[in-house]
C-alpha cells in the first residue's frame, strides 16, 4: 500500500501535451473574449487585428473555438445562428470563419474551428483508448489539455505554408456562459505555460446607450470585464462596441476599472463597413500595441506592409466614395428576415459594388408570400435576381415563380444551389412541358423527377453523409458565359483539354442533383449545361444563350468571393444588372464596360467571349 501511494504521489498534475516540434516562445496567441451579450463582432475584430499582422509580413492562423455540443455547424438552423459557411475541405462552420477567410484572403480548414462536441468526444475516444494511462479523466487538465494541444498544433502548421508567427484565438459566446468556461481556463494555463509576452487578452464589451437618459454607460462593460478578470484572465486590450464613437469619458472609466491604458481601449462603433476597421485599427496604433505587448516588432516586413497597405487603402476608397450609378438587387429566399443567412451573398455583392464603382442596394424578399399571380409586383422593378441556396420545400414555388419571371423578362439571374436546382424545374415545366417536374426533396413519389439524389448518394447513412461537401472540381465548356466570367474575372481557370475552356475549383454543400436521364431532353429544348462534374453526369453549371443573364450553378460561388478578388459570377450579375437599368449602351460606364461589352448579345445569339 506504502508503494503504490508512493506512485500517486510521483504523478504529475500537469497535463499539457506538447505536438512534435512545438517550441514554446516562437508562436505568440492574440486571444478575443467577449463580455456583456454575444454577437458582437469578436470575429469582425479579431480578423482585422488579424488582417493588420499579416500584412506586416508575418503569418497569422485563426482559430474559432465554440461552446455547442454539435461537432460542426451543419444541423444549426440560419436563424439561431446565421449562415453555414464551408470550407475547402468540406468543414461545416460558423459564418465568422468566412469573415477570417475574406480579410485574410486565406483559406481556412477543419483545424481553424473547434466546438465543444468535437473536445469531448476526442477525450472520450482516446479513454477508451486507454491513452491517459489509468488516469481519471477531468475538466481540468485533460480537457484544458486537449484545448491547448489543438491551439499549438495550429500554431505549428499556421497557414499550411509556415508556421504561424500569430495565432489568434476568438472564443464563442459570453463570458459567464457555462459551456465556455473550460475554453477560458484552458487559455489562463496557455498564458501561464508560455510565459510572459506570450499572449495577448482582448475582451470586446459593449457600451450601452439607454435612449431615456441619452447618454453612454459604461457600467455593463465593466461588470463583464470584472467576470472575465475573476476567471483569472486580466486583460491587455479593450474593445468597445457601440453604436456612436464611445467618448473619452466612457473609455477612462473603462480603462481604470479594467487596469488597462487609455491607449489599448478602442472605440469599436459601428461603421459604414466593416473593412474600413482595419485602416482605423492602424491610425489608433493598435496593431503596434499588440506587437510591443508581444515581442513581434523584429518580424515586421516594412516593404510587405506598404504593398499590402495600398492594394486595401484603394479597395477601401472605391467601396465607401459616393458611386456614379446604382442598382437594386432581390436576394429570393426563405430566411430573408435574418440578413445573416445569407452574409456571404452579402459581401459578395459589396465586394462588386466597390470594383465596379456601382452602388447595390440588396432588397431582401421572402420566397413565401410569391405566387404567379403576384411575382410581377414583388420583382420587377428590381434590375437583377439571386435565389440563393437553402433545404425543405417552404418558400420553393415561389423561387421557381421568380426564375419563370426572369427568364421571361429578360431579367438578369444568377441561382445558387437550390436556385439552380428551381431553376432546371422551371425550364423543365415551362419550356420542355414536363408540367409535374420536380425534385424528389420536396415530392417523393415525384413522376418527373428532374433532380433526384444520385444512387451513390442514396447508399450513404446519416444526415450529412450524403452531402457533397467542400471543394471539387467543374469542368467548364468553352465559348459560354461561364467561361468568360471565369476567364476574366480573376479566379483561377486551368488550362482544358479540347472542348474543354477549363477546370475552377469551388464549393459545395447540397444532396440533391439534376436527373441524368433528363439532361438531353433539357439541353434540346435550349438550356445549356456549361459547368459539369469532370467524370461523372453531373451538372453544375447552367445558362441561357439567348437571355441577357441567367446562369445558375448547383455550387456556392459566394464563399470565395474576397475584398480583392470578388466573385466573377457575382461581378456579370452586377454588371448586366446595371445594363439592365440603363439599357444596352456602355459609354463611359467605367470599369463596367470591362464585363458589358464582351455579354452584349443579342437576343437570339449565343454568348461567346469577345475582347473588351
Amino acid at each position: 500500500m506504502l508503494a503504490a501511494a508512493a506512485e500517486r504521489s510521483q504523478a504529475t498534475e500537469f497535463f499539457s501535451p506538447l505536438p512534435t516540434g512545438y517550441r514554446k516562445g516562437r508562436h505568440k496567441y492574440v486571444v478575443v473574449f467577449g463580455t456583456v451579450m454575444s454577437g458582437l463582432g469578436k470575429g469582425i475584430f479579431s480578423s482585422s487585428v488579424a488582417k493588420l499582422l499579416k500584412d506586416k509580413g508575418l503569418v497569422v492562423a485563426p482559430m474559432k473555438l465554440e461552446g455547442y455540443l454539435n461537432i460542426d455547424a451543419g444541423t444549426l438552423n440560419p436563424y439561431r445562428h446565421g449562415e453555414v459557411f464551408v470550407l475547402d475541405d468540406g468543414t461545416e462552420c460558423d459564418m465568422d470563419l468566412g469573415t477570417y477567410e475574406r480579410l485574410l484572403d486565406q483559406d481556412l480548414s477543419h483545424a481553424n474551428f473547434t466546438t465543444s462536441g468535437q473536445i469531448f468526444s476526442s477525450i472520450l475516444e482516446r479513454e477508451r483508448q486507454g491513452e491517459y494511462l489509468g488516469r481519471d479523466v477531468q475538466m481540468i487538465p485533460h480537457v484544458t489539455g486537449e484545448v491547448k494541444r489543438r491551439l499549438r498544433q495550429l500554431a505549428l502548421t499556421g497557414d499550411g505554408k509556415s508556421p504561424a508567427d500569430v495565432v489568434f484565438v476568438e472564443v464563442g459566446g459570453t463570458v459567464g456562459d457555462y459551456e465556455n468556461g473550460f475554453y477560458i481556463e484552458a487559455l489562463r494555463e496557455l498564458a501561464f505555460e508560455e510565459g510572459p509576452g506570450s499572449t495577448c487578452f482582448v475582451a470586446l464589451t459593449y457600451v450601452i446607450k439607454p435612449e431615456t437618459l441619452g447618454e453612454q454607460k459604461s457600467k455593463p462593460a465593466q461588470l463583464g470585464i470584472k467576470r472575465l478578470m475573476e476567471a483569472g484572465i486580466q486583460p491587455h486590450i479593450i474593445a468597445c462596441r457601440a453604436a456612436e464613437e464611445v467618448s473619452a469619458t466612457v473609455r477612462e472609466k473603462v480603462a481604470m476599472f479594467s487596469n488597462v491604458p487609455m491607449k489599448r481601449v478602442f472605440s469599436m462603433h459601428d461603421r459604414p463597413s466593416i473593412y474600413t476597421i482595419p485602416d482605423e485599427m492602424r491610425e489608433d496604433g493598435l496593431d503596434r500595441e499588440i506587437l510591443s505587448l508581444l515581442g513581434l516588432h523584429e518580424r515586421v516586413d516594412a516593404a510587405h506592409e506598404d504593398r499590402a497597405r495600398d492594394r486595401w487603402s484603394s479597395f477601401v476608397r472605391k467601396l465607401t466614395q459616393p458611386k456614379p450609378s446604382g442598382v437594386t438587387v432581390g436576394v429570393t429566399g426563405k430566411y430573408a428576415q435574418l440578413r445573416d443567412a445569407y452574409a456571404s451573398i452579402d459581401k459578395a455583392v459589396e465586394h462588386c459594388s466597390a470594383h465596379l464603382e456601382c452602388d447595390v442596394h440588396l432588397k431582401w424578399i421572402e420566397t413565401t408570400e410569391i405566387t404567379d399571380t403576384n411575382v410581377g409586383a414583388k420583382i420587377g422593378e428590381l434590375d437583377g435576381v439571386i435565389v440563393p441556396g437553402g433545404f425543405g420545400s417552404r418558400g420553393v414555388e415561389g423561387k421557381i415563380s421568380c426564375v419563370r419571371h426572369c427568364r421571361e423578362q429578360g431579367l438578369p439571374y444568377l441561382g445558387i444551389c437550390l436556385g439552380f436546382q428551381v431553376a432546371v424545374i422551371e425550364y423543365a415545366r415551362h419550356v420542355v412541358g414536363l408540367s409535374v417536374a420536380n425534385s424528389t426533396e420536396f415530392e417523393q413519389a415525384c413522376p418527373e423527377s428532374v433532380i433526384s439524389e444520385l444512387p451513390e448518394q442514396k447508399k450513404i447513412e446519416g444526415l450529412g453523409g450524403s452531402m457533397r461537401l467542400g471543394a471539387q472540381d467543374v469542368v467548364i465548356s468553352p465559348s459560354t458565359l461561364a467561361s468568360f466570367l471565369y476567364a476574366n474575372g480573376g479566379h483561377s481557370i486551368s488550362a482544358g483539354a479540347a472542348g474543354i475552356a477549363g477546370h475552377v475549383r469551388e464549393r459545395f454543400r447540397h444532396r440533391y442533383e439534376v436527373e441524368p436521364g433528363y439532361v438531353d431532353r433539357l439541353e434540346s429544348a435550349g438550356l445549356v449545361f456549361s459547368g459539369r462534374h469532370p467524370s461523372q453526369p453531373i451538372m453544375q453549371v447552367l445558362e441561357l444563350p439567348q437571355h441577357p443573364y441567367f446562369i445558375a450553378v448547383q455550387y456556392h460561388p459566394e464563399l470565395t468571393s474576397r475584398p480583392l478578388r470578388p466573385q466573377p459570377l457575382f461581378m456579370g450579375l452586377i454588371a448586366a444588372a446595371m445594363r439592365h437599368k440603363v439599357g444596352a449602351g456602355v459609354a463611359g460606364m467605367g470599369p463596367l464596360a470591362k464585363w458589358l461589352r464582351p455579354m452584349s448579345v443579342a437576343r437570339s445569339g449565343v454568348v461567346r467571349p469577345q475582347p473588351a
